[in-house]
């Protein structure tokens, strides 16, 4: 991850604010602590943000002074560590590998700090907040976050939850931007995509609309290709926040982009351009609704297959199991069921809604033989019309296979016995979740 290529931008100025409470001791991902991950991960991002162009970054901690006892906490131990400078990674990285996690958890209060800690409100403050527990003091972080806004202090907080129940989570919705690290690997990659949002400047919202041109389709993945090409630059899994909006995404801005959302059937949106220095709503239309198949009366896990495909375009879209349930854009679409015989209907996929193509379960049709024999099967349907089914295997002497209920009739020919004369037809029925056997 570099940064090295933002210019031409208002002065950004980063304080990361570290919990170093005795909770940040906790064994994380079984093996190192939070505080040990936190750390590690911290001083990276450091390295990775030095050079940046119109960027400086501060370190404030909190928790690290006083250990916590059973009768004593110290509310006040939040110490700006690392002030604001051009040129103090190195000395911001120094400090981070001497932090030790011992006390309580003063949010309020290092965010109150905070204020005083950005020189002027003239640059992009920004605040990211490394924390695995709530507030344990006396104050209120909501209040303190209202107390800055309202003093016209300009800092936009992220907060990230290493570990957090995710259930106390909106608790911190008042200070900022908050996400959750539940894994030491999911903690890499969120402190990467905050640093990106905060350094870069430039986000990028992707509104997968339903028919009403409301965003709610989600949980679908993306390729964005630069332009014109087949070179893959990002891969994302479409998320909406815990608010039910699209999840903001940090896309570089000096390309153009194609995007493939891959729904059945893919949507297609190219040349996208992304503005610098803004937020970026990208809509596709992808409404979609559901396709269910299902028996409706079997007593056995019958693994039967369909194809789904347009009419008008005979490939295969998407192959779907009897007893599944698959997510389709809006439109209509022919289904080929793969039972003996096929089945095929023509069916309408609406917006949110599920559409339901009930089966009869197919019965078992065992046949034995003494010698090879050339066989087939045909169905007699109920406009008097016969229609092929299958082939027997002319090599077994003995098979089974699964047919939908109905009447049949079997015509076969000892393969040793060279006149049609001893061409002989046998009739029989099928019925759900029964066995019918034939001697030949």
């Amino acid at each position: 991850m570099s940064f090295s290529k933002v210019h031409g931008q208002q002065l950004t100025r980063i304080l990361f604010i570290l919990d170093a409470s005795n909770s940040m001791n906790s064994k994380w991902d079984g093996s190192q602590t939070r505080i040990d991950a936190a750390k590690e991960l911290l001083i990276k991002t450091v390295d990775s943000l030095n050079g940046a162009a119109n960027l400086q970054i501060g370190l404030r901690v909190y928790g690290h002074q006083s250990p916590i006892t059973a009768t004593y906490q110290d509310c006040n131990d939040t110490k700006l560590e690392v002030p604001f400078g051009p040129d103090n990674f190195t000395k911001v990285r120094n400090k981070i590998k001497t932090i030790l996690a011992k006390g309580t958890t003063p949010i309020a209060r290092s965010l109150e700090a905070a204020a005083a800690d950005f020189p002027d409100t003239n640059a992009r403050n920004i605040i990211i907040l490394i924390t695995d527990g709530l507030e344990a003091c006396d104050n209120d972080p909501c209040v303190i976050a209202k107390k800055l806004h309202d003093k016209g202090v300009k800092v936009t907080p992220f907060v990230i939850g290493l570990g957090l129940d995710i259930s106390y989570l909106d608790q911190f919705k008042c200070i900022g931007s908050y996400m959750e690290a539940e894994t030491k690997e999911s903690f890499k990659n969120v402190l990467k995509t905050v640093v990106a949002k905060a350094v870069i400047n430039t986000t990028v919202q992707i509104n997968l609309n339903n028919i009403h041109k409301v965003p709610n389709e989600t949980d679908v993945t993306m390729f964005l290709y630069k332009a014109g090409t087949k070179e893959l630059m990002y891969t994302f899994v479409h998320t909406l926040d815990r608010q039910g909006n699209p999840d903001t995404l940090t896309i570089d801005p000096a390309y153009k982009y194609d995007l493939v959302v891959n729904t059945i059937p893919k949507v297609h949106k190219n040349n996208i351009s992304i503005i610098k220095n803004t937020h970026n709503v990208i809509p596709v239309d992808c409404p979609q609704g559901f396709i269910k198949l299902r028996f409706t009366n079997a007593t056995s896990p019958y693994q039967v297959i369909s194809r789904i495909y347009k009419k008008t375009d005979q490939q295969t879209l998407n192959t779907q199991l009897v007893g599944s349930t698959d997510k389709y854009i809006v439109g209509t679409y022919e289904v080929e069921i793969l039972t003996l015989p096929r089945i095929y209907h023509s069916i309408n996929v609406t917006q949110s809604s599920t559409e339901t193509i009930d089966l009869p379960a197919p019965g078992q049709l065992t046949y034995s033989t003494s010698k090879m024999v050339a066989a087939q099967i045909f169905v007699e349907n109920d406009n008097g019309t016969i229609d092929w089914v299958c082939n027997l295997d002319q090599v077994n002497l003995k098979g089974l296979i699964y047919l939908q209920p109905g009447k049949y009739r079997l015509v076969y020919r000892q393969k040793q016995l060279r006149s049609t004369t001893y061409t002989v037809e046998k009739e029989f029925k099928i019925q759900s979740n029964k066995t019918t056997s034939i001697n030949l």
